[in-house]
């Protein structure tokens, strides 16, 4: 068996594009890859069109290991966020040509499942007006859609410090979530690497009276002395730290892991390279006895390769999921998922990832012209669509 073809093709939606590969062999099998390049889509489809015939058309799908560690030697420049984007789109299509071939879901392939469910989180539920009112309803309407866990970034469009009022308004939208919620469910509070280490403690020390379950990615991922400066200040607080969105590549992850600069590790599949990475990655963590909580902003198929992970990875803590507050269309571009019920996602179904594309849904919703900027006023509304 041999891949004959690879086709790209772009699902637009108001705030994200998400590129999906489909992957074809000379036998007919058919696998996907999918992710969610923020604002670099033309980036990844340029280093596609190059990488596709240079390291997978004419290979055999079974040879994953090779495929990754050629990608990232033989072009010889350091590996990033676009070219470890386009490894795992081809690597995760790869997994699923497998399992299809086998006949197994894809966790099955990758030692097997070692739970039986999935505890999942909801993200991207908070999209109207940035009031504590506004929270408090959008927060209910989580735990109606099955969810016993939300993250969300309070902090608008801060960057490095707020004012003192700003920070007292942080504090009300926070507490309107925890009264919307109740103490059972899990708050996650999402920084998106903001502030300065000594921003990022003071916040940690007000909101620790509301049991955030984890503080994510205190400070920007360039710096992990200041990583480590902010988690030793906020543990004695009692409160995760969790990061790693940003790191591409395991050398980024040695000095986090050598530092113990972090208690929750936060790889995005599809930007790391691809499944088996991940989870060797994870290995890797659990020697520091840190978790992992895979990002996770991208679309079914996104959705599908995390919960394959998820379910034999055993220091697999939660999945963040986007799509049941999106466009009821992302997940019908690849249905096939289970869906959140009481807090949990079942064990995911094969044979590979267990989705189908469906690609006239994809190609009635092309491709928008989009910018998503974390640091504009009102960018938690996700409309980000450009002239």
């Amino acid at each position: 068996m041999k891949i004959s073809k690879v086709t790209p093709m772009v699902l637009g939606t108001e705030w994200r594009n998400l590129t999906i590969v489909k992957v074809e062999t000379d036998d007919g099998l058919v696998g996907v890859g999918e992710c969610r390049a923020l604002n670099r889509t033309d980036g990844v489809l340029g280093y596609l069109s190059e990488a596709a015939p240079r390291y997978i058309l004419g290979e055999d799908p079974f040879n994953v290991e090779a495929l990754v560690a050629r990608m990232f030697r033989e072009d010889f420049g350091r590996a990033g966020e676009i070219t470890q984007t386009v490894t795992a789109l081809l690597e995760v299509a790869c997994w699923d040509i497998i399992g299809k071939a086998l006949g197994q879901p894809v966790y099955k392939l990758l030692g097997g499942a070692v739970r039986h469910q999935i505890k999942g989180y909801a993200n991207g539920w908070y999209t109207g007006e940035r009031t504590p009112d506004e929270f408090h309803a959008a927060a209910k309407k989580v735990l109606d859609k099955g969810y016993r866990a939300l993250k969300f970034d309070p902090f608008g469009a801060g960057f490095y410090e707020m004012e003192r009022a700003e920070k007292n308004y942080v504090i009300s939208l926070v507490e309107a979530v925890r009264d919307a919620v109740g103490p059972d469910v899990e708050i996650l509070i999402e920084m998106h690497g903001r502030f300065n280490p000594v921003t990022a403690v003071e916040f940690a020390r007000e909101l620790a009276p509301f049991k955030p379950s984890w503080l994510e990615e205190p400070v920007p991922p360039e710096n992990i002395a200041a990583q480590k400066k902010a988690a030793d200040a906020i543990a004695p607080l009692g409160i995760p730290v969790a990061t790693g969105e940003r790191l591409h590549t395991m050398y980024e992850y040695r000095e986090l892991f050598e530092l113990q600069a972090c208690d929750i590790i936060q790889p995005d599949i599809t930007h790391f390279g691809g499944i088996l990475n991940t989870k060797k990655l994870a290995a890797w963590a659990e020697a520091y006895y840190m978790l992992i909580a895979p990002h996770n902003v991208g679309g079914p198929i996104s959705t599908a390769a995390a919960l394959h992970l998820a379910a034999c990875t055993p220091n697999f803590k939660i999945q963040e999921h986007f799509n049941d507050f999106a466009e009821a269309y992302v997940k019908k571009a690849a249905p096939g998922n289970p869906e959140i019920e009481d807090g949990y996602f079942a064990l995911p179904s094969g044979p590979g990832l267990g989705v189908t594309l469906d690609e006239d849904v994809v190609a009635a919703n092309p491709r928008r012209r989009v910018h998503f900027n974390l640091f504009a006023e009102d960018w938690h509304r996700r409309s980000a669509e450009v002239d």
